[in-house]
């Protein structure tokens, strides 16, 4: 006998009718009370219990104004982050600019919470888990009991005589079983999925201090580097211990080769690879990306290794200040916006387009409810629909630098701009940091005329609307090339050529 109901009110026993009764039913096909049964006829069920199903409230934050969660795992700690402004003398912060989340490491214990930037104590997340409430089926019950009273009605003798055959039993029609019906083609999101999985590694890192977490990487070229982002391995890039695990299960030790804080990109390789499927993954180019298109992202969301997600390319050449959740350091990217669901844990991962091609690197999402900001550490929530993504032509030219010298190259144009105020342009600063010069003497921008006080309001012909988007514009760029700035001075436009300049090594 089940329990389910227990404590529910048992239904009063029927009586017998006392007055004259009607010898039919009403025009609905249901028993006129009080009217015994039809010789034959089922008696008809009692009322159902009084039961209504109960909804739990809902829990968890959001990632609060500042630090951007990077695409990272759940429940990660906080590792030392992106490039900082301040570290470049083209274009050093003078105030911070709240970041966006990273899309950080995936699912350790104290990891990445901060996703991209990590996770706190808690739950990184920002969700808490519960008793689970209890739920009553008596709205179910009550909806399938209905159900099947209509249906006996329309139904009839010839049902009650199907039943009566059938004993109970049922009847289920089975399909075809031709794969082929499933269209799982090789440009099919099934077949581009099946074909780059074992191209794409879990990544675990974790500092002397015991501090780290989990993100994605995906094989790099023949040889054997990985490309991630710097924030999933930060934490073991002095002293600490990274492995890499294929979609067959195999892990294997890896060493970091070389990390650019400012840009958010680190390269791995395996320590010993023999036996590792090293298969790279066809690099296309961001640059032929246009907004619409389809997008595939693959990674290890909270921990859940060979995730694979769908969507489209929402934005292109979106400004994107990204932090390692301490405030201390931030990365910056004109960056690929997708919808496709990316959550902590997902950073490093690939972003590839509908041949399979990868596009870009997951590396940040926009959480709700952070006042603007991308991300905030205390309260890391997963994806909402705006992931953001390094452009793979930027991060092959950074993957190359690090894969000869271990260091990055950042082209600079000698400034020192605000970072907080947006809408107007980069201003560049009265005075530097620590009592250094704003423009830099000799530098690229002093050659070219430009003065403290100056506000940059385009580079070539994209707009410049803050100091982030200047840097991430200009990150897009070698050292050597030559653009186009225009300027307001005292109420007047002006433009002026400039040849980048560089700066090697993060500070």
């Amino acid at each position: 006998m089940s329990t389910e109901n227990e404590g529910a009110a048992v239904p009063s026993e029927a009586k017998p009718p006392t007055g004259p009764q009607p010898d039919s039913v009403s025009a609905s096909g249901a028993q006129t009370p009080g009217t015994p049964p039809a010789p034959g006829a089922r008696p008809a069920a009692p009322p159902p219990p009084d039961f209504a199903p109960t909804v739990a409230p809902g829990s968890g934050g959001f990632d609060e104004p500042g630090p951007m969660p990077p695409a990272y795992g759940a429940g990660h700690p906080r590792q030392p982050g992106y490039g900082h402004p301040g570290d470049d003398p083209t274009t050093e912060q003078t105030s911070q600019f709240p970041t966006y989340s990273a899309a950080g490491p995936g699912a350790g214990a104290g990891g990445w919470g901060q996703q991209p930037p990590y996770g706190g104590g808690g739950d990184p997340w920002g969700t808490t888990a519960g008793p689970a409430p209890k739920r009553r089926n008596g709205g179910l019950i009550a909806a399938v009991l209905v159900a099947a009273l209509v249906a006996g009605g329309v139904g009839g003798g010839i049902g009650f005589w199907a039943a009566g055959q059938n004993d109970g039993a049922s009847t289920t029609v089975s399909a075809s079983g031709d794969p082929g019906a499933l269209n799982r083609k090789p440009t099919s999101v099934a077949g581009i999925a099946q074909k780059a999985l074992p191209s794409v590694v879990t990544i675990e890192a974790q500092g002397a201090t015991g501090d780290g977490g989990t993100g994605t990487g995906f094989i790099y070229d023949k040889q054997g580097h990985i490309l991630t982002n710097n924030h999933v391995v930060a934490s073991a890039a002095n002293g600490g211990k990274l492995t890499a695990t294929f979609s067959n299960g195999k892990k294997y030790d890896a060493e970091v080769v070389g990390n650019a804080q400012g840009y958010d990109v680190a390269v791995i390789k395996l320590k010993n690879a023999s036996g590792a499927p090293l298969n790279p993954l066809p690099l296309g180019k961001s640059s032929n990306v246009q907004v619409g298109d389809a997008t595939i992202a693959i990674g290890a969301p909270f921990g859940l290794s060979g995730t694979v997600t769908t969507g489209i390319i929402s934005a292109k050449d979106r400004p994107v200040a990204s932090s390692d959740g301490g405030g201390t350091s931030a990365s910056y990217m004109s960056a690929l916006q997708t919808d496709a669901s990316i959550n902590p844990g997902n950073s490093g991962g690939p972003l590839m387009d509908a041949g399979g091609n990868v596009i870009g690197i997951n590396s940040a999402i926009q959480s709700a409810g952070n006042g603007g900001g991308m991300g905030g550490e205390s309260q890391q929530s997963g994806s909402i629909g705006l992931g953001f993504a390094i452009p793979i032509d930027q991060a092959r030219r950074v993957a190359q630098d690090l894969i000869k010298t271990g260091k990055p190259v950042y082209p600079q144009i000698g400034v020192q701009v605000g970072m907080r105020d947006t809408g107007n342009g980069a201003t560049i600063a009265k005075t530097g940091n620590n009592g250094s010069e704003a423009v830099t003497p000799n530098g690229p921008a002093a050659k070219a005329g430009l003065k403290p006080g100056d506000t940059i309001t385009k580079l070539d012909d994209t707009v410049v609307d803050s100091g982030p988007t200047l840097i991430s514009e200009i990150w897009q760029h070698k050292p050597g090339d030559e653009v186009t700035l225009t300027y307001k001075r005292a109420g007047k436009e002006h433009t002026t050529q400039v040849t980048l300049g560089q700066r090697t090594g993060d500070k």
